[in-house]
């Protein structure tokens, strides 16, 4: 019998039980998966409980994608690079292993044909949280040239665009106050990995306003990983305007389905992942 789940905060939100619960389904095997709503101040507490309550393995969501780092006795090379870990293995001695599956989903979700028209092209990322961190790696791996990130807090985005950059030297990253973001056509994809839009967070507010989501090209994409809506604030704008979108459930299902698999060495049905979420979604 399995035993995982997922700690973050807020929680309300999550579809994670839903597809990991839909995961099992598909491949047939017995277990269970819990919200843990785990702020950042209670991540220790937090951690005695899943190793001392039989859990082999849990999610993290925001805030606790970096802090939890501080906590894991290795990490898999995307995590590593990443500077952030979005699942957690927890080994029979108790240790715990961190991996980075949120680069896999974020990848993933993108159009095959468009992930080759990224390469050598400028792109920007809203927010400088561990998404963040895992959307630079995405898309320095695609090889776009520049990525152009905006934050509200630049110390902390500093920080972040300076370790990657260790790792992708050929990318140039930058780090620009989110509030000076006029224009952004000049950009291939435009990535939001803040929980503004988010269901209990800011559901109904766009991070950017209309006047820059219209700036963007027709051929480019805006793309934000909130999932719940499905049609955020910043998805309904990008599509008043002829503006390609990519919505967050995609990733969050394929993050999801490898974060299964790390745990149990089974690959579940995405679909039936998806086709869960959906009718959650509309319940």
């Amino acid at each position: 019998m399995y035993k995982f789940g997922i700690i973050g905060y807020p929680l309300s939100h999550s579809m994670s039980k839903v597809i990991q619960e839909a995961a099992f389904k598909s491949v047939g095997l017995e277990g269970t998966y819990e919200v843990l709503e785990t702020e950042q101040e209670d991540l220790v507490t937090r951690i005695k409980y899943l190793r001392s309550n039989g859990f082999q393995g849990f999610n993290v969501t925001i805030p606790l994608k970096v802090p939890i780092t501080l906590f894991l006795s290795g990490v898999d090379n995307v995590a590593n690079v990443a500077g952030s870990a979005n699942t957690i293995k927890i080994q029979p001695d108790m240790s715990m292993i961190g991996y980075n599956t949120d680069v896999y989903g974020f990848v993933e979700a993108i159009p095959e044909d468009f992930r080759e028209e990224i390469q050598g092209k400028e792109v920007a990322i809203l927010g400088n949280g561990g998404a963040a961190r895992a959307v630079g790696v995405g898309l320095s791996i695609l090889k776009a040239s520049k990525i152009d990130f905006y934050a509200r807090n630049i110390l902390n985005a500093k920080e972040m665009v300076d370790a990657l950059r260790v790792n992708f030297p050929n990318t140039e990253m930058n780090c620009k106050q989110i509030e000076g973001l006029k224009d952004i056509s000049k950009y291939k994809i435009l990535v939001n990995t803040t929980p503004i839009g988010m269901r209990s967070k800011a559901m109904g507010i766009s991070p950017i306003d209309e006047e820059v989501v219209k700036t963007m090209n027709k051929d480019s994409i805006i793309y934000d990983i909130v999932y719940n809506p499905l049609n955020t604030e910043l998805i309904k704008l990008a599509k008043k305007h002829g503006i390609q979108t990519i919505q967050g459930l995609d990733m969050l299902i394929y993050q999801g389905a490898k974060a299964f698999e790390i745990w149990t060495g089974k690959k579940p049905d995405t679909l039936k992942m998806k086709i869960a979420a959906l009718e959650a979604m509309i319940d």
